[in-house]
């Protein structure tokens, strides 16, 4: 990419999202079905105590302990992406729902992550990911509310002029987008800067939907899944999202 384009790009995204806030401030949740009495049940015999979610197993795939500790323990809805590894643009994003059995993945969708990967400290300007547990409260885009159950902001600010770090044209990249609570106000458009943790940590990290290639910050996917996603985020669940290469979600 030459420098002109770079400095373009980089300007764009300063107005907008994915990292660019630094310049102003699937199963249900229900027990199990009940099935037909088993052979030599009588009245005198017990029944199995009903499961509840609040009971079930909390393990999810891939995190350790030190991870699991940060989901807030009313988390219904987990979203999972699961960098390739620590430098690399590529990973992974499962949606997972808790049920009385435990949690239930959704289908396995392929993603962008920052160009240079992930970082337990995101700074502005890092070209890496946060990895941590955030909040997911906040929706919005370009195009009309495609059925989301997450507070959704349209508006004509969700543009991404310029091209990519691959020469790949950004438009179309803010048309649906889920704001992730890093660095952000919960209960605000993403298109709000207000940022918690001061201007140098970064901020305007969200799903969106994916141009081709890697991003300043952001998580994205297809347009398809971008909308499915948005419909299935309920904030009756609390969702959050689980992020980071895949060494940093195993601690």
């Amino acid at each position: 990419m030459n420098k002109p384009r770079a400095a373009l790009l980089a300007a764009s995204l300063l107005l907008t999202g994915c990292g660019g806030g630094a310049v102003a401030s699937p199963g249900h949740p229900s027990g199990p079905a009940a099935g037909p009495s088993a052979p030599g049940f009588s009245p005198l015999t017990s029944p199995s105590p009903q499961l509840s979610v609040e009971a079930a197993p909390l393990q999810l795939p891939g995190l350790g302990p030190r991870m699991l500790a940060q989901i807030p323990s009313d988390t219904r809805q987990a979203v999972v992406v699961t960098g390739k590894d620590e430098n690399s643009p590529d990973s992974t994003v499962v949606l997972y729902e808790r049920t009385a059995t435990g949690w239930q993945p959704g289908a396995t969708w392929p993603a962008h992550n920052a160009l240079k990967g992930w970082s337990g400290h995101h700074m502005s300007g890092d070209l890496r990911s946060p990895v941590g547990v955030f909040g997911l409260t906040d929706a919005g885009g370009l195009l009309k509310d495609p059925g989301s159950k997450l507070p959704y902001h349209r508006s004509r600010g969700f543009v991404a002029p310029g091209t990519g770090f691959e020469g790949e044209p950004l438009a179309g990249s803010f048309d649906y987008v889920v704001a992730i609570n890093y660095n952000r106000e919960p209960g605000t458009s993403p298109l709000d800067w207000t940022r918690p943790l001061g201007s140098g940590r970064g901020g305007g990290i969200w799903f969106h939907v994916d141009h081709g290639g890697p991003t300043h910050g952001c998580v994205s996917i297809s347009a398809e899944h971008m909308k499915d996603l948005l419909r299935a985020l309920d904030p009756a669940l609390h969702p959050v999202v689980v992020m980071g290469d895949a060494a940093s979600l195993a601690r």
